[in-house]
């Protein structure tokens, strides 16, 4: 059994959270740069161009790379061998706390979704937690701004509607959306489970890396064809037209029940930021 003190997670979501808002993930800024090369409209080049320059600006000067410095969505991943010494979800809040206060980050949050008065440090954050083999903690932290998650969607589909009907819901969510969530997207697509699985699902694809591939060759062949048909919608970047309106697509699935097909739908913005450390 390892002891763990949760002031340590505090520092450590303090971290995350002020780097998320200011380094893009190297995955990201090869992707984007990867399309800018295959964008063909002369707007979207240069929407890609400012993206990149204002990425690099964020990382350099230290200030975030958007206004909107997101929601806190934390992953917990707690080792079963792992005693905690104090409240870890405490811990967790006034880690956001901290980071929102001494790194002049946005405060999005209001106490009531109909009583819209800010919290004035960012928090709650919305925190998962899963018990896993070990004796370490992983500490994942995803700023989630609101333009791109006002987009997401969850819809309980017939099987009988099968992977047509899945690629029909995912397309039309992302044409719908438009310019919104400031593209070029990441698209997180959660299948099966239940209707929060789904979701759940959903949100932790946007956490891979954005050149990995699904080991499901199902989901595999499902991203391939979906960043495909999503990129010929001719949104493009930030909405204006082109030929990159996606940077990538990822899927995660689970077991359902035989009369459902719980499909989510959750969208990230060209920054999609997240950030992880091990303790």
């Amino acid at each position: 059994m390892r002891k763990i003190r949760v002031e340590e997670i505090k520092d450590v979501v303090t971290r995350l959270c002020i780097d998320a808002n200011h380094f893009i993930g190297k995955d990201v800024m090869e992707m984007l740069e990867k399309s800018l090369e295959k964008e063909e409209s002369p707007v979207g080049k240069n929407i890609l161009e400012q993206i990149i320059k204002n990425d690099k600006i964020a990382a350099n000067e230290l200030v975030p790379m958007c206004q909107d410095t997101g929601l806190t969505v934390v992953f917990l991943e707690i080792g079963n061998e792992v005693f905690l010494e104090g409240d870890i979800y405490e811990a967790v809040q006034e880690g956001v706390r901290k980071a929102y206060k001494e790194a002049f980050l946005r405060k999005s949050i209001v106490r009531h979704p109909l009583d819209r008065v800010n919290t004035g440090d960012n928090t709650p954050a919305v925190i998962y937690t899963e018990i896993v083999k070990g004796d370490k903690i992983k500490v994942i932290i995803a700023p989630k701004g609101g333009g791109s998650e006002n987009m997401s969607l969850v819809k309980m589909l017939k099987p009988a509607d099968g992977i047509e009907g899945v690629k029909e819901l995912v397309v039309e969510t992302v044409k719908n959306a438009g310019g919104n969530p400031c593209p070029p997207i990441v698209v997180g697509v959660g299948l099966g489970g239940t209707f929060e699985k789904a979701a759940i699902l959903a949100k932790k694809a946007l956490l891979r890396e954005l050149d990995d591939k699904s080991e499901n060759p199902i989901d595999r062949k499902l991203e391939e064809d979906l960043l495909d048909d999503i990129n010929k919608l001719g949104i493009g970047p930030m909405g204006l037209g082109g030929t990159v309106t996606a940077l990538a697509v990822k899927v995660e699935s689970h077991p359902c029940h035989i009369a459902s097909l719980p499909v989510a739908i959750n969208i990230n913005c060209h920054a999609a930021r997240h950030k992880e450390a091990i303790i």
